[in-house]
């Protein structure tokens, strides 16, 4: 029989030893339980092929065909990639609606004396319990928003926070995002159902007795999403806010963003569009400073002429308690490190976040 899972956090505690997802890369690629080894039984060729035959010509050719391949495939992943497991392994598998793709492969596990079950359902049911933890359940976490204007250095803060003891949600980590209109990093960002399910493994894991601090972000991380709850819970927060000189938050920038900075071309084609935001003699500014390979002048222009504004701009949208204001005089890593201990005595001096 399958295993039934109704809650979210019920699957992530299935207790099994690996998690096997054995639909093609193609659908692991896009999205998968969180630490699910792939293990295909038909590859993303194979599975086009077996959906043709089975709309063009007949079920039963399809699911002969498709049978030769699964248990080939089968065979090669229990002499190649499950060769070194021991009798005592306990695997939970899924594919897509937990059907013949996983009942197969389950079927050939429990045959050699391995402890193997599916998962009811499949990966269906997993998003199903996703959506329903992320969109239709009330969040149970009380959130701290860590505020502040662009350069204020609240990522490097929130990484230091848990050497203090804080929960933090790190949403541009889950988003591979730094947030920002300039914020892209290597290897792109997840799909929206991956980011989704990055962010329901993370929440799951906090204890929602204690207070989360997460980065104020806006309702999108570059081009991934925040399920409504968690955004009108980020926008209801209380704030802590990070404050620092104009010249440390530019060296920090220019320092964080030179990957970005030393690719002028670019740079170009991301300022060029903010022509009808910020006006071409602004724009024109900007150009001329990156013309001139001065880093740190456009880094500066950036924020006082359109990060800043922006900032403010959705401060005053957003009116909601203020904690406390925690003031770095530099932003190097000794200024961070205090930014941090001060953010962290900041929640110990609020009772009312810690209260059950």
């Amino acid at each position: 029989m399958a295993l039934e899972f109704t809650t979210l956090p019920q699957l992530y505690a299935h207790g099994f030893d690996t998690v096997i997802d054995v639909r093609s890369p193609a659908e692991h690629a896009e999205d998968h339980l969180p630490g699910a080894i792939n293990l295909p039984v038909l590859d993303n060729e194979e599975r086009a092929r077996v959906g043709t035959i089975y709309k063009q010509q007949s079920p039963f050719l399809a699911r002969k065909l498709g049978a030769a391949l699964v248990f080939r495939n089968a065979a090669a992943h229990v002499e190649q990639s499950l060769s070194h497991h021991d009798g005592a392994w306990r695997p939970l598998v899924y594919c897509w609606r937990g059907g013949q793709r996983s009942g197969s492969f389950t079927w050939v596990l429990q045959q050699i004396g391995w402890r193997a079950e599916v998962i009811a359902g499949g990966y269906r049911t997993y998003r199903r319990l996703v959506n329903r933890y992320l969109y239709d359940d009330p969040l149970p976490h009380r959130l701290v928003a860590l505020d502040g204007f662009t350069g204020t250095a609240k990522t490097e803060i929130l990484g230091h926070l848990p050497d203090h003891g804080v929960q933090v949600l790190d949403l541009e980590a889950l988003a591979n995002h730094r947030g920002s209109l300039l914020g892209g990093r290597p290897g792109g960002q997840p799909s929206q159902k991956a980011f989704e399910s990055r962010l329901a493994g993370a929440l799951c894991a906090l204890d929602p007795a204690r207070p989360v601090v997460v980065e104020a972000e806006s309702s999108k991380i570059g081009e991934r999403i925040l399920p409504p709850s968690l955004w009108s819970a980020l926008c209801a927060a209380p704030r802590i806010e990070i404050e620092a000189p104009i010249a440390a938050r530019t060296a920090y920038l220019t320092a964080a963003y030179d990957d970005i900075l030393s690719d002028a071309e670019t740079l170009i084609a991301k300022l060029d569009p903010l022509r009808y935001h910020r006006g071409h003699e602004v724009v024109d500014g900007w150009l001329q400073l990156i013309a001139a390979g001065d880093k740190a002048g456009v880094t500066r222009a950036l924020m006082q002429q359109h990060y800043d504004p922006a900032y403010l701009k959705s401060r005053r949208s957003h009116e909601t308690d203020h904690l406390a204001t925690v003031s770095a005089r530099s932003l190097d890593v000794e200024g961070i490190a205090q930014a941090a201990s001060d953010v962290a005595q900041a929640l110990n001096r609020t009772p009312s976040l810690h209260a059950v």
